[in-house]
């Protein structure tokens, strides 16, 4: 993904200022910055729900995006909600949305309505719906809240996985939790992009 000179405003209020930021293949990177810096906004462009005032952003093959909440539908089953993104995406089979329901360890509740499932475990089938059709730029937006220590702990497991296929990772939150698994990670500061170490603090 390159993101080249990115300007929104809302009115007179300018959200981004410039940003410019490159994911090469095989990267885990972040994004971190507090509520209002601009996260939200930055997000929905990369993933073409917004479009920009000024600047570009190029996908380099298909992409994947989970919003922080979750878009599911109550009434409908965790494998109703994969039969029907398979259909979305044009899969043949559910082969990769199993092997991440595999992974984050919910297959057992493929049968259960979204309404029912704890917010842990929605967060989880958010994920598989966003992987599913294996896409090479993948946006993450809290990709981890309400998940226990274990998923966790396969959450990043799964994010390592990804960069070891050449897959480009971008995880976005407020707080750099375990800024050390990262390859690169830059601070949204009033809409301006800062690249910041991945060093543990001394």
């Amino acid at each position: 993904m390159d993101v080249r000179n990115l300007h929104h405003a809302y009115g007179r209020h300018a959200v981004l200022r410039g940003v410019t930021l490159r994911l090469p293949p095989g990267t885990l990177a972040g994004i971190v910055g507090e509520n209002g810096a601009g996260k939200t906004t930055l997000l929905k462009i990369l993933s073409g729900e917004l479009s920009p005032d000024r600047g570009t952003v190029h996908h380099d093959g298909g992409f994947g995006y989970c919003p922080q909440a979750a878009t599911l539908h109550d009434a409908l089953t965790v494998r109703q909600h994969l039969e029907y993104f398979k259909v979305a995406y044009g899969l043949s089979d559910l082969r990769r949305a199993e092997e991440v329901m595999e992974v984050l360890r919910f297959s057992e509740y493929a049968d259960e309505r979204a309404g029912v499932l704890s917010g842990g475990t929605r967060q989880k089938l958010n994920l598989t719906l966003a992987l599913m059709h294996d896409p090479r730029v993948l946006l993450l937006d809290e990709p981890y809240q309400g998940f226990d220590w274990e998923t966790y702990q396969r959450f990043w497991d799964l994010a390592a996985r990804l960069r070891e296929n050449g897959r480009s990772v971008l995880v976005v939150s407020h707080l750099a939790y375990d800024a050390e698994r990262l390859d690169v990670l830059w601070r949204l500061d009033d809409g301006t992009l800062y690249e910041q170490s991945t060093e543990p603090a001394a």
